[in-house]
C-alpha cells in the first residue's frame, strides 16, 4: 500500500509500533470523559465498520479506548494506515468522531455520528461531494483458535499459464496484469487480482520480485495486507517490506533487495500471523488488530480470498501455493 504523506501518517505508524507518539498533543485535545464511566463501556473496544456509499461499500475499522479518563480512538479508513483520530466524543449515548480532511483527500473533515443499539453501531457521515452516507459497526471478533488439527493438500493458486482461478476487481483495467515467463506480472497501475476461492486459516508460500521504487501488497482473506515495497524507506517500520500494513512492523527487518526474487511464507490462524521472509521469521505469531486499508470487506469472521494489489505496478509474483488448515 503506497502510503500518503498526509496529516497523522508518521504518528500513526509510531503509535502502533509502541514508540513515542507525536500525535499525543492532538489526542489530548479530546475532552476528558465525564459522567459515569459505565456509560462509555459499551463503546470501548474494536469495531468492524462498513461505510455505505451510493455506488459501493467500503471496509473500515475503529478502536475506542479510555486512557486516564480521556477517550481516544484509532481508525483505519477506506485506504491508508491506521491512525489516531483528533476527536472522539460520547455524549448522552451518541458517538461522534472525526477523520481529518488530510486523510480523506477532501476539502473538509469526515465527521461520523452514530448511536449504539442492540450491540451495533449505526450512524451517518458524508461523502466527498457532501452526499449522506450510512455506516454500521459490529464488534470485531476475537477469532481465537484452540489449535490446528493438521494441514490439507497444498493448492497451486497460480498455474503459470493464465488467470484460471483468479478474477479482477475492475475488469476494465485487467490489462495491467500479464502472464510473462511463468510469472504473474503487474505491468502497470490498474486492477487488483483476487482468487475465486476463499480461505480461512492457512499457510501461504509466495515468491515476488519487487523492483526499485515499486509497491504492492498481499491481502490475506482479502483484509490484511502484507506489504511488498521498495519505496517506503522514509515511512514508519510498519509500512516496510513484510509488515502487516500500519499495524505490525517486521523485526528484524531484512536488507532490501530490489530486483531480486524473494519469498514470503505466511501462516494465518485466526487473527494471529507469522511471516517469514526468505526463510527468516520477521513477524512471529502476532495478533492483527483489524482490517488494513484497501480491505475488500470488514467481515473478519468469514473466510476470504488472497488478493494482490495492482494499483501501483511493477511487481511480479510466482509459485503461489496455499495449504489450508484442517480443524
Amino acid at each position: 500500500m503506497k502510503a500518503r504523506f498526509r496529516f497523522g501518517l508518521l504518528c500513526a505508524g509510531l503509535l502502533l509500533c509502541g514508540t513515542c507518539m507525536p500525535a499525543e498533543a492532538a489526542l489530548n485535545r479530546q475532552k476528558p470523559a465525564t459522567g459515569a464511566a459505565a456509560s462509555f463501556e459499551p463503546f470501548l473496544g474494536r469495531w468492524d465498520l462498513t461505510l455505505k456509499a451510493p455506488d459501493r461499500e467500503y471496509a473500515s475499522w475503529l478502536e475506542i479506548r479510555r486512557e486516564h479518563g480521556i477517550l481516544k480512538a484509532v481508525m483505519v479508513g477506506r485506504w491508508g494506515n491506521a491512525r489516531p483520530l483528533p476527536k472522539i466524543e460520547i455524549t448522552d449515548g451518541k458517538l461522534e468522531f472525526v477523520s481529518p480532511k488530510e486523510e480523506e483527500d477532501r476539502p473538509d473533515d469526515m465527521v461520523f455520528k452514530g448511536r449504539l443499539a442492540d450491540g451495533m453501531l449505526a450512524g451517518t457521515t458524508t461523502g466527498p461531494d457532501g452526499a449522506p452516507w450510512q455506516w454500521t459497526g459490529r464488534r470485531a471478533p476475537a477469532l481465537k483458535r484452540t489449535g490446528v488439527a493438521g494441514w490439507g493438500q497444498p493448492i497451486q493458486l497460480f498455474n503459470g499459464k493464465d488467470f484460471a482461478g483468479w478474477k479482477f476487481d475492475d475488469p476494465g483495467r485487467a490489462d495491467s496484469w500479464k502472464i510473462e515467463n511463468g510469472t504473474l506480472l503487474n505491468a502497470g497501475a490498474g486492477a487488483n487480482v483476487i482468487t475465486e476461492r476463499q480461505f480461512e486459516d492457512f499457510k501461504l508460500h509466495i515468491e515476488f520480485n519487487c523492483p526499485r521504487g515499486a509497491n504492492s501488497g498481499i491481502y490475506l482473506r482479502g483484509r490484511y495486507e502484507v506489504q511488498v515495497e521498495d519505496d517506503s524507506t522514509a515511512e514508519p517500520p510498519s509500512h516496510h517490506m513484510g509488515a502487516v500494513y500500519g499495524f505490525l512492523a517486521p523485526s528484524p527487518e531484512m536488507p532490501r533487495r530490489p530486483g531480486d526474487w524473494q519469498s514470503f511464507d505466511i501462516t494465518l490462524i485466526g487473527r494471529r500471523v507469522t511471516v517469514a521472509q526468505n526463510g527468516k521469521t520477521i513477524i512471529d505469531n502476532r495478533e492483527i488488530p483489524g482490517v488494513t486499508g484497501g480491505a475488500l470487506d470488514s467481515h473478519e469472521e468469514l473466510p476470504g480470498p488472497i488478493y494482490l494489489q495492482g494499483d501501483h505496478g511493477g511487481i511480479a509474483y510466482r509459485n503461489i501455493v496455499l495449504t489450508p488448515a484442517i480443524k
